[in-house]
């Protein structure tokens, strides 16, 4: 493993209050797989062999959920320094639940689940800080999870743009912001068609209530948009 890819694994969150060297022994003692994939590729496919978590460090990959009629659903946009397949792997699931596929070149580096909750050969006190980083992360994910239920009951198309943009402004704390995904990953994440996002979007600056260029909004009448939120 290069320099270069422990310096992105320090932005991981499972490797969060653990120094340098020591994350450099610690992937000594967890043995990870690099994997290589171009544009397009898929990492894993919904129903393959599930014993691994999976990092970025090189590129981007997006997370889909594919339903029972064949549409595919966005969960997550993935880059460098963040994990996949934390939950569904500590939920001791045997086969992957969703699909993970390169959006541009991907290098993934991938960790057995046994290394990360299994006796440490050298009882080091990292791996127990891993563990410990571990349990966050999930807690974290099951409430990302929920949300996305939310949005996925909301009945209106505007009452689904309306909700996730005033809890974007609630997060960021200002009135322009940019959300981490473009207009037909937001369309996924939605669970919603793209020219109709695109069209309600419109309506809703035409209305004065937002601007957009692009993925960044400008919230300019926060009281009409908290009113259709769901």
């Amino acid at each position: 493993m290069t320099r270069e890819h422990i310096e992105i694994l320090r932005k991981c969150k499972l490797f969060e209050n653990i120094k340098d060297d020591e994350l450099s022994a610690l992937m000594s003692c967890l043995n990870p797989h690099i994997q290589k994939y171009n544009r397009n590729d898929f990492v894993v496919m919904k129903g393959d062999n599930l014993d691994s978590i999976g990092i970025i460090l090189e590129g981007e990959a997006l997370v889909y959920k594919e339903t029972l009629s064949g549409n595919r659903i966005l969960i997550k946009n993935l880059r460098p320094g963040e994990m996949f397949g934390e939950v569904a792997v500590f939920a001791r699931m045997k086969k992957w639940p969703a699909i993970v596929q390169a959006s541009t070149s991907l290098t993934v580096c991938f960790i057995s689940r046994d290394k990360i909750v299994g006796q440490c050969a050298n009882v080091c006190k990292w791996h127990s800080q891993m563990t410990e980083n571990m349990l966050g992360i999930i807690s974290e994910r099951a409430s990302l999870l929920s949300k996305k239920l939310e949005y996925v009951a909301i009945k209106t198309m505007r009452s689904k743009l309306s909700t996730f943009l005033y809890e974007q402004y609630l997060n960021k704390g200002t009135n322009t912001f940019t959300i981490p995904m473009n207009r037909e990953q937001l369309a996924d994440f939605l669970n919603v068609s793209r020219p109709s996002m695109s069209r309600e979007l419109s309506r809703m600056r035409d209305e004065g209530i937002i601007d957009f260029h692009l993925s960044t909004f400008k919230i300019l009448d926060a009281e009409a948009l908290k009113s259709y939120c769901e």
